[in-house]
């Protein structure tokens, strides 16, 4: 009976704007006081943590039927990217249902995988079932920016309400790859790192009509070329190697580890799921410099999102301060540490056995993220964290273009689909 409340859910929370500017403020108040409401009503006590002004986030723990068992944490966040309304199909926060999907900024990211999870716990409370390990929730603000309000907030200022808890589940994981006519499901077993770069040169100001050998942009611009062109060398984690095999096998493509790049190539459309992985990248992003076409400025800054593999942290580092070169300063200005997870543990077995109870054709691979989620900050806890918002996705349907794009939706099965699965591992 947890299918039908899923896409109410679901629905509610698109409805409440939620968006997550980037600047420091934000709104998740309103849907964390709805997520409380939600739990309340099924009799399940939750603790709302206001970390600033309108910024808030949800914590509730069920008592499970095994105190021997180490409990799970289950967590989502409130917050969405922007909408611009002028360039969707539907209002993106409607919340509507069309041709089968649910429509609205957050459907799959992750106001969805959100609903699913008090759903699920909503049916417990109904037909008076209760998980074998204590299963805490957590709903948190601001992951789609710094997670200072959210995951790190609760992190560093109430740890207590993780006491135990050694494996977590989150976004990202559990969805429905259709490549070469099987159904791949990647679970996420490890997440790159963030290494957010700002690069700053130095020269000497000056008039633009006159010879000057010192110009900051100059040297700014060629920083960014050479991080922009280097190819970094690929660096195998035991995560991308099992992704590596196990898409092999699901796919009948032999397999040479040797010559990852053209393994992958033979994959199709699979090689998406692993080609972001394979070494650590440098994307630029942001410049700025000058206030006037003939003044040569003193000073110019780029940003750079870069992302680090598992263990590559001082080869990353090492690596850009060569090729910034000499007259420019470069520091994070945001950075977080790379995750690894066994794909052979108890956990991962455990979701696979789920999904394959769902859909026997399922081909269940690990995966690691090319970027993150709040699962680093509750690393510092000491949980590992896995990728895992089950969803069963037609054909045809991009799910990663979905991800902070215009007309993001859900098919509505999916959602019911992912209730069931996420009932399964929690009462495995």
């Amino acid at each position: 009976m947890a299918e039908p409340d899923v896409l109410t859910l679901a629905s509610d929370l698109i409805r409440i704007d939620t968006t997550n500017t980037g600047d420091g403020t934000g709104r998740e108040r309103p849907a964390a006081e709805y997520v409380a409401e939600r739990l309340g009503e099924a009799g399940i006590d939750a603790t709302l943590i206001e970390s600033a002004p309108h910024r808030a986030n949800v914590v509730a723990r069920i008592a499970g039927t095994d105190p021997g068992r180490d409990p799970i944490l289950v967590h989502g966040h409130l917050d969405v990217v922007p909408a611009e309304a002028a360039d969707w199909s539907v209002h993106p926060f409607s919340g509507e249902v069309r041709d089968g999907m649910l429509w609205g900024r957050g459907a799959v990211d992750m106001k969805g995988m959100d609903a699913m999870m008090l759903a699920v716990v909503r049916a417990w409370a109904r037909e008076g079932r209760r998980p074998p390990r204590d299963v805490v929730l957590a709903f948190t603000a601001d992951e789609e920016a710094s997670a200072d309000h959210g995951s790190t907030w609760l992190v560093t200022k109430h740890a207590d309400l993780f006491e135990g808890v050694t494996e977590g589940i989150s976004e990202s994981g559990g969805y429905t790859f259709h490549a070469g006519g099987r159904r791949l499901y990647p679970v996420a077993a490890g997440e790159r790192g963030t290494a957010w770069l700002k690069l700053t040169a130095r020269g000497r100001a000056g008039h633009g009509s006159r010879v000057n050998h010192d110009n900051a942009v100059a040297a700014l611009a060629g920083a960014v070329h050479r991080l922009a062109e280097y190819r970094w060398p690929v660096r195998l984690t035991p995560t991308v190697r099992a992704s590596i095999e196990g898409i092999g096998a699901a796919l009948g493509v032999a397999v040479d580890l040797d010559d990852a790049d053209a393994t992958i190539a033979r994959f199709g459309p699979a090689r998406e799921l692993v080609d972001a992985v394979l070494r650590n990248s440098t994307n630029p992003t942001m410049l700025s410099a000058g206030y006037k076409v003939n003044v040569i400025p003193e000073t110019a800054t780029a940003y750079v999102d870069g992302r680090v593999v598992p263990d590559a942290r001082d080869e990353f580092e090492a690596v850009v301060t060569e090729l910034v070169g000499p007259g420019i300063t470069w520091e994070y200005e945001h950075a977080e540490v790379a995750l690894s997870a066994d794909p052979a543990s108890p956990a991962f077995a455990a979701m696979a056995d789920a999904l394959r109870a769902e859909d026997p054709d399922a081909h269940v691979v690990p995966v690691c993220m090319a970027g993150g989620t709040d699962a680093k900050q509750f690393s510092r806890l000491g949980i590992t964290g896995y990728g895992f918002a089950p969803l069963r996705l037609p054909p045809g349907l991009d799910y990663s273009a979905l991800f902070h794009g215009v007309d993001e939706r859900v098919p509505v099965d999916a959602l019911e689909f992912g209730v069931r699965v996420l009932d399964r591992f929690l009462t495995t």
